[in-house]
């Protein structure tokens, strides 16, 4: 098959399943193992006749990026939450969970001590790359999260760098416990000058300019390949440890485009775990998947039944955690790409140095990532819940920008048991929201301390509705990906930037809520004139077009605000994205108080008295 084919293929194999997966909402490494197995040994329709060597270097590279990006999202405050927890889970629970495994893998799939303890260690870590995506959708609270993330990224390199090690102590001549704590020493110190202090004499470099905006993302890509190749080369396997103590250095330090290189970042670790996922898992011959016999479920429900339960408890035993957060660690632990590429790497060298078995190492290790990302995929939200450790369902508003006209939507909303957080940076205007009992935060909105302090995985959408349009903006812009372009809304711009041409671009702004015109000092204007934020149920006997038809003219007589399902799930409305209640939705709307309510709420209670279509009352707030 010609190269061009070959890549072109594995791309779009790749981010097809990831596609998939996002629809079916399962792990996308699930889909991807199976699209890289049909590809693969099922097939043979992909056939890469690159030397094995050559291949795993290339993965040693995308591996690499992936763990940087991954040190990136180590924020030190995020340590504070977690506590004495994550530095327990990695002093203690590694050795122990190496040690048991290797137990195992002797005693009930027969390996050989040297291949065991292999094993063992390419088994102790716990990815990124599956536990990222997890944690979006079981929408844990931050403590939790935070624990899970931090163990996830810490024990990656940690694990890689134990199996080289002993690998290395097995396989080449000479090599004993006091050179393999030579090297061990040595990749520490590797990873401090080039990792630590290389990270932040870039991020410096960076501060002041050193290097032109559009080359930052480029040039720290080429960086964080040439710190890991670097590593390598002084000390075998340091590379992974640098480049993620790089990547926390950088993370943690005030560069102001930080975000940008983040997500750059972001979006080429998807790339890249979707063509790994499927390389890897295209190499295996399907002989060696016939290797997996029930002895080899015996030691993935040992692995996830027994040791990771076990070694989790005597790790934290008086670690000042809560219960719950042991038991959920002592289920959650799904395996990644790191420990495929690691056992990709490991199984066909430890079949050259003569240990035969090591064939069954890389289908061992998928079997124990398939079952893990599975089991743990499907159970991690439910466990959530059932521990009290889920944030709340995302059907909250966080309205940033305390006024007067702010404070009536966030009242008319909590009357809907719809969650509100206010937030504004002026102590004085969230007094009002506070006697009403309504949740506010008082500071800046994109402080790092709202970063690490607030809990948000409840709220769902965002509504910027400060006098200060280009400050509405900014904030969308800010945390328009966390929560969703479709869900960050801002107030329309002042009638002196009404224009097209004198706007902000869409790109660099909210969705435009609510209606043109209806900025903040047109909103305020009509509240001073006697203008009330109603409600009203719409039902079959009842529709949108007749509420529309007793109001009058949108935008002059009324002004459509948005809309909360049955369920208590709140939309706003915007012009670049209507939508048309349905029934049993109760819609909010902005308006003077007058007979054509009065009437409105009238004839929906002569309805339900008369018990014919479900309607609603009209009230005002």
């Amino acid at each position: 098959m010609h190269a061009a084919t070959v890549v072109m293929t594995i791309l779009a194999a790749g981010l097809a399943s990831q596609w998939l997966a996002w629809l079916l909402r399962l792990p996308g490494i699930v889909i991807l193992i199976a699209a890289g197995l049909i590809l693969g040994p099922i097939t043979g329709w992909l056939s890469l006749d690159t030397p094995s060597e050559q291949l795993t270097e290339l993965i040693g590279l995308g591996v690499a990026i992936i763990l940087f990006e991954g040190g990136m999202d180590l924020k030190l405050g995020e340590l504070k939450k977690a506590g004495r927890g994550v530095g327990r889970l990695v002093l203690l629970g590694v050795p122990i969970t190496w040690v048991l495994t290797a137990f195992a893998a002797h005693w009930i799939v027969g390996l050989s001590w040297p291949v065991a303890l292999v094993l063992g260690a390419i088994l102790v870590v716990t990815g990124p790359t599956v536990i990222q995506p997890l944690l979006r959708y079981a929408l844990l609270n931050d403590r939790s999260a935070s624990l899970l993330k931090w163990e996830g990224i810490t024990n990656d390199p940690i694990g890689v760098l134990l199996a080289v090690l002993t690998f290395q102590y097995f396989t080449i001549e000479g090599d004993g416990f006091a050179e393999t704590m030579l090297a061990l020493g040595s990749a520490i110190v590797i990873a401090l000058l080039l990792g630590g202090l290389g990270g932040w004499l870039l991020g410096k470099l960076y501060q002041r300019g050193g290097v032109p905006e559009h080359l930052k993302p480029p040039v720290l890509m080429v960086l964080v390949l040439a710190v890991f190749m670097l590593s390598n080369q002084v000390q075998h396997e340091a590379g992974l440890l640098s480049v993620t103590l790089m990547g926390m250095v950088l993370g943690n330090m005030r560069l102001s485009g930080r975000e940008d290189l983040q997500r750059f970042k972001e979006n080429l670790t998807i790339v890249l775990v979707s063509v790994l996922f499927i390389v890897i898992t295209a190499r295996l011959e399907f002989d060696q998947l016939l290797l997996l016999d029930w002895r080899a479920a015996a030691l993935v429900a040992v692995v996830l039944l027994l040791i990771r339960p076990l070694s989790v408890a005597l790790a934290t035993l008086r670690a000042g955690m809560r219960q719950s957060d042991r038991l959920l660690l002592g289920w959650i632990a799904p395996r990644g790409i790191v420990a495929a590429a690691t056992a990709g790497l490991f199984g066909p060298a430890m079949v050259s140095a003569g240990y035969a078995d090591a064939r069954i190492l890389l289908p061992l290790v998928f079997a124990v990532i398939i079952a893990t990302v599975v089991l743990h995929g499907l159970t991690l939200g439910p466990l959530a819940r059932r521990l009290d450790l889920a944030a709340e369902d995302d059907n909250g508003v966080l309205i940033v920008g305390a006024s007067p006209w702010s404070l009536a939507l966030a009242k008319v909303l909590k009357s809907l048991d719809v969650e509100v957080l206010m937030v504004d940076g002026v102590y004085a205007r969230l007094k009002n929201a506070r006697m009403e009992g309504i949740d506010v935060y008082y500071g800046e909105i994109l402080s790092e301390h709202a970063e690490h302090a607030l809990e948000t995985h409840h709220l769902g959408h965002l509504l910027c509705a400060t006098p200060n349009d280009f400050y509405n903006a900014l904030v969308c812009n800010a945390l328009g990906p966390e929560f969703g372009r479709h869900r960050a809304f801002q107030l329309p711009t002042a009638e002196e930037a009404s224009k097209e041409s004198r706007r902000l671009t869409a790109d660099q702004r909210g969705h435009l809520a609510f209606g043109e015109g209806c900025d903040h000092a047109w909103l305020q204007q009509r509240l001073d004139e006697g203008w009330i934020i109603q409600r009203t149920r719409i039902s079959e006997a009842f529709s949108m077009d007749d509420a529309t038809g007793k109001l009058g003219t949108p935008g002059e007589d009324w002004l459509l605000l948005g809309a909360v399902s049955p369920e208590g799930r709140p939309r706003l409305y915007s012009g670049e994205l209507p939508f048309e209640p349905e029934p049993n939705w109760q819609v909010l709307y902005f308006a003077p108080e007058s007979e054509s309510a009065t009437s409105q709420s009238a004839e929906q209670e002569a309805s339900a008295r008369n018990d014919t279509e479900q309607s609603g009352e009209t009230s005002a707030t």
